[in-house]
C-alpha cells in the first residue's frame, strides 16, 4: 500500500492533520498528505494520498465544492464559527419566502473579505496566527464563483443551506453575508463538506488517480524510453503540440509535461500508477 488515493471523512473537533495522522497509524504509513483544509469545528472529505500518490494533489480536479452550512442568526464570533460566540441578538422570525430569495442572490461571482481566522498568508505569517495574537492585519478581497446556493431547512434562528462553488472559496465568508442581507450578524454553528469535484466519500475505496486528473491526456510519438529515462524531449514529437500541461501515460507510469515556447518541461516525472 505504498500508493494510494482515497477519500476520508474527518468528524468535527479534530484538526485535520491530527486526523491525517490517525488514518497514517491506521493504514500503518509514514508518508501521507492531505488536500484542502477542513476547519476544526467542520466536518467532512478530505482527499488523502500516500507514498507518491501525494504529487497529484495540484494536478486533481478538486472543484466545484458543495458544503452543506447551519447559519445562526444574530451570533456574532469573529472566527465566523461556533469558537469564539461574542454576543447573540435577538430577532422575529424570517419568512421563507425572503430566506430563499437572499440564498438565490448568492449565486455567480462574488467578492468579499476571507475570515481574520483563515489559513491565507499576510506577509508570510498565516492570518489564524496574527488574529490570536491581537494583530491588526487586513486581507485582501477574493473573488469565488458560487453555482448553487439553496435552503435545507430553517428552523429560527438556525438556517441550515447548501452551496456549491469554486476552488479558494470561504463558507464561513458567505454565511455572513447571508446574514448581513439579513439586516443582522451570523456565524456558522455546523459545516460539512459534501464533496471536491467529483471526490466523494465512500468508506475509503481506492481511486484510480487518471480518473481524476485535472489535464488533457496527450501521445508521445517517439521512443517511450525518452519519458520513462526523463530524457530533454521536444515538442514535435507528441501527438497535440498546442502549448499547455498534459498528461502522459506509458505502460502504467505518469508524466506530466509542459508545452511551452520555451520547449517541454517535466512537471510530474515517471510516477508509477501501481498500488
Amino acid at each position: 500500500m505504498d500508493n494510494r488515493l482515497f477519500v476520508a471523512y474527518k468528524p468535527s473537533g479534530m484538526v485535520s492533520n491530527h486526523f491525517l495522522s490517525r488514518i497514517k497509524r491506521r493504514y500503518t504509513v509514514k508518508k501521507a498528505g492531505f488536500s484542502g483544509t477542513l476547519d476544526p469545528f467542520a466536518q467532512g472529505i478530505l482527499i488523502i494520498a500516500f507514498g507518491q500518490f501525494t504529487k497529484l494533489f495540484r494536478f486533481l480536479k478538486k472543484a466545484p465544492k458543495t458544503y452543506r452550512a447551519t447559519l445562526w442568526i444574530g451570533a456574532s464570533s469573529p472566527t465566523l464559527d461556533i469558537e469564539k460566540i461574542e454576543k447573540v441578538e435577538q430577532m422575529m422570525p424570517f419568512h421563507p419566502d425572503s430566506v430563499n430569495f437572499i440564498l438565490k442572490s448568492m449565486m455567480g461571482e462574488i467578492t468579499y473579505l476571507p475570515p481574520k481566522y483563515s489559513a491565507k498568508k499576510v506577509e508570510g505569517a498565516r492570518a489564524y496566527d496574527l488574529a490570536r495574537a491581537d494583530k491588526d492585519f487586513e486581507l485582501k478581497a477574493i473573488t469565488s464563483t458560487v453555482y448553487d446556493c439553496h435552503l435545507i431547512h430553517y428552523a429560527h434562528p438556525f438556517l441550515t443551506f447548501e452551496v456549491t462553488l469554486s476552488e479558494g472559496g470561504y463558507v464561513r465568508s458567505i454565511g455572513a453575508l447571508i446574514a448581513q442581507k439579513l439586516g443582522f450578524s451570523g456565524s456558522l454553528s455546523a459545516l460539512e463538506r459534501l464533496n471536491e469535484g467529483a471526490f466523494i466519500y465512500e468508506n475509503e475505496k481506492e481511486l484510480n488517480p487518471l480518473e481524476y486528473l485535472d489535464l488533457p491526456l496527450n501521445h508521445y510519438l517517439g521512443d517511450p524510453h525518452d519519458i520513462l529515462l526523463g530524457r530533454k524531449l521536444s515538442a514535435q514529437n507528441f501527438e497535440k503540440q498546442e502549448e499547455g500541461i498534459y498528461q502522459i501515460v506509458i505502460d502504467e507510469v505518469l508524466s506530466v509535461v509542459e508545452i511551452s515556447a520555451n520547449g517541454v518541461e517535466y512537471l510530474l516525472n515517471s510516477l508509477s500508477l501501481k498500488a
